[in-house]
Order: structure tokens, then C-alpha cells, then sequence
């Protein structure tokens, strides 16, 4: 019976140690491209859309206004029996302009719950990176060391077979 273990192949152990290599890699990219999605996210809640609607209602308030005057001036003119289609203006711009608050409305709340309901989920994504950085690069390590020993134990000169009777 051999007193030795044959290990004939460390090719696996460093094909494992190289992809774990480029899982460690890639992962990073991802986390990194997810956290720049939050930010990006919070940015565009936070600023851009608040800015984006101010416009809007500012924009559609004008208009309605206008469409208000025009329906002023065709109801006092002599020369318009019926202003439907003044009326008609009118109402579409009251229902632009709602719809602009309302939006503007919705985008206030989504800023204000963005970072309750995001930042559970960014903590996860922090204790990722963290396993990622920490243990498996401890991982990488110990299995640099495995081969060493591995191969320090397969250099060993096996004990003879024959013994002295």
C-alpha cells in the first residue's frame, strides 16, 4: 500500500484560481456600473426631473393662459357666435398643465422615497464588494498557496518501498 498521495495534476487548481480570477473581475465592473446607476438615478430624481417639470408647468401655464385670453377676446368679439373650438383650447391646456403637476408631484415623492427604498439594497451591494475585495481575494491567496504546497509535495521523494527485514 502507498504511504503517498499521487497528485499528478495542479493544472485545475490554477484553471479555478484564474477563473476566479475574471469572476473577481468582472463583478467589480458590474458593482461599480450598479453604483453608478444609483448615483445617476438619484441625480436625475433629485435634479434633473424637479428642473424638467418647473419648465413644463411654466411652459403650460403660458398657454393656458393664452388659450384663456383667446377664449376672452372670441367671447366678447361680435364676429364669433359659438367659441367651441376657444373652449375646446382651453380645457386641452388645463389638462396639459395638470398633467405637468402631476408629474411634478409624482417626481417629489419617488426623490423622497428613493433613498429608503435604494439604500437597503446599496448596502447589499456594498457587502458584495466587500466578500468580493476581502475574501476572495483572500481565496486567490490561499489557492497561490495550495499550488505551492502542492507542488513542494509532489517534489518530496517518495520513501522507498522496500524495507529491511
Amino acid at each position: 500500500m502507498a504511504d503517498q498521495a499521487r497528485i499528478s495534476n495542479l493544472d485545475s487548481i490554477e484553471a479555478f484560481r484564474a477563473a476566479l480570477i475574471v469572476f473577481i473581475s468582472k463583478t467589480r465592473v458590474t458593482l461599480d456600473s450598479v453604483q453608478d446607476s444609483v448615483k445617476k438615478t438619484r441625480g436625475w430624481l433629485q435634479s434633473e426631473q424637479p428642473a424638467f417639470w418647473a419648465t413644463q408647468i411654466r411652459q403650460r401655464q403660458n398657454k393656458l393662459d393664452q388659450a384663456q385670453q383667446e377664449l376672452m377676446t372670441a367671447r366678447m368679439s361680435e364676429f364669433v357666435e359659438n367659441p367651441a373650438f376657444q373652449q375646446m383650447a382651453v380645457r386641452k391646456a388645463r389638462a396639459a398643465l395638470e398633467e405637468a403637476q402631476e408629474g411634478a408631484k409624482r417626481t417629489k415623492a419617488w426623490g423622497r422615497d428613493f433613498d429608503r427604498t435604494v439604500d437597503p439594497l446599496a448596502r447589499k451591494v456594498d457587502s458584495l464588494r466587500d466578500y468580493l475585495e476581502n475574501d476572495l481575494a483572500k481565496a486567490v491567496a490561499y489557492l497561490v498557496e495550495i499550488q505551492k504546497i502542492l507542488q513542494a509535495y509532489n517534489e518530496t521523494p517518495s520513501p522507498s518501498s522496500s524495507s529491511p527485514s
